[in-house]
């Protein structure tokens, strides 16, 4: 997976994270136009603690790839 498509999955997790998780877990922040990595990385505390295991396991593919993006 190229960089530019790292960048577009991580774009998607973090719109998956609002759609599945916004109002349980993420209901304290509101989603970028364009997230970044960084705008991925901040929310993934919140799924941790506030979300289900689902929520978690979203968390981590997420700290993942932005992990492999910055590599």
């Amino acid at each position: 997976m190229n960089t530019q498509e790292q960048l577009q999955e991580i774009e998607r997790l973090y719109r998956k994270a609002f759609a599945e998780y916004g109002a349980v877990a993420l209901w304290s922040s509101r989603p970028a136009r364009n997230p970044t990595p960084a705008d991925a990385l901040a929310i993934t505390r919140s799924l941790r603690v506030e979300g289900d295991m689902g929520a978690r396991r979203l968390a981590e593919q997420i700290e993942d790839l932005c992990a492999r993006a910055a590599q």
